[in-house]
């Protein structure tokens, strides 16, 4: 299992934090709304739906409307940063309008934007989605492992430092990734980042006091699709010694069902945070008929994914 980094950086892993760390806040808000998160993902099937035209400013207006149906409601929101980069320089700002107005909400937000390189450029990536002068911090991002987990050091120091996380790519719900990721039987690719993660983890844990109150306490997750079935135990992954949070796409729309993220998510509960994108908004565009759909998916979520009461 590789060392954490221990290069520069180091000491800015160490600082405490100003806020409460996102595993912290990340437990509370599965606690109080549930495992639902919601990707904004402006697909043009979705802009069509709502009669959006497909321009920055129908952009905003879907984005303003996700923040307004669910804060409060859900335990998050995921901006795909695809389709704000899809519209330029105007896509961008109307990204940065987002996050600020969830930061004065007070939802969380996961930029899925599953960004991964080496050296320097990684360092910018970690400061883009993580450092509190960026205008484009979340309090999570996604990030891509293939260049190795030890190139993402940057932003997991980073997101030490600043009370932010990380969900790292390690089994995902296309069945592309497999070609990748299940590699190597059960000494898999997946198995590795998984291990790494957690040793990133480990690491967090030496420089933060761990609230033992609360269900998830380390700042690094995991990107594990809703849809792999019965594919951690095969490729040696698992999920029980997992001390991050999970993040599970690929609930509704991509085929998955509450039953079968039961199965695969037995061992973590009240760990996992479950995206529904184009399932959630295609309710809309009324705010209502958003908040009903989302409550829906909360209360078939909330029966096999709850913490489960010692």
């Amino acid at each position: 299992m590789p060392e954490p980094s221990r290069a520069e950086g180091q000491a800015a892993a160490a600082t405490t934090p100003s806020r409460a760390s996102f595993g912290q806040r990340l437990s509370r808000a599965i606690a109080d709304q549930g495992p639902l998160c919601v990707g904004i993902d402006a697909h043009p099937a979705i802009m069509n739906a709502w009669s959006l035209p497909r321009t920055p400013a129908g952009l905003l207006r879907l984005s303003m409307t996700v923040v307004e149906a669910f804060a409060g409601r859900v335990a998050a929101i995921k901006p795909q940063v695809a389709w704000y980069e899809a519209y330029g320089s105007g896509g961008i700002a109307v990204l940065e309008q987002t996050l600020e107005a969830a930061r004065e909400a007070g939802l969380l937000t996961i930029a899925d934007a599953k960004r991964g390189d080496i050296g320097s450029t990684m360092e910018a990536y970690a400061h883009t989605w993580l450092a509190d002068e960026s205008p484009l911090a979340a309090d999570a991002v996604t990030l891509s492992p293939y260049l190795g987990t030890g190139s993402l050091a940057p932003a997991f120091e980073l997101a030490e430092a600043t009370g932010r996380g990380t969900f790292v790519l390690a089994l995902t719900s296309n069945p592309e990734g497999a070609e990748v990721q299940h590699v190597g039987g059960d000494r898999s690719v997946a198995s590795r980042v998984v291990e790494s993660v957690e040793a990133r983890n480990a690491h967090a844990a030496l420089s933060t006091r761990p609230d033992r109150d609360q269900i998830v306490t380390n700042p690094h997750g995991l990107v594990v699709g809703a849809t792999v079935g019965a594919s951690p135990a095969a490729v040696g992954v698992d999920l029980g010694k997992f001390t991050g949070p999970l993040l599970a796409p690929g609930y509704g729309a991509q085929g998955a069902t509450a039953r079968d993220l039961g199965v695969v998510f037995s061992q973590v509960r009240g760990n996992v945070v479950v995206n529904s994108s184009r399932g959630i908004l295609q309710a809309g565009p009324e705010v209502g008929a958003l908040r009903e759909a989302a409550q829906a998916a909360t209360d078939d979520l909330r029966p096999v994914l709850g913490a489960v009461s010692s």
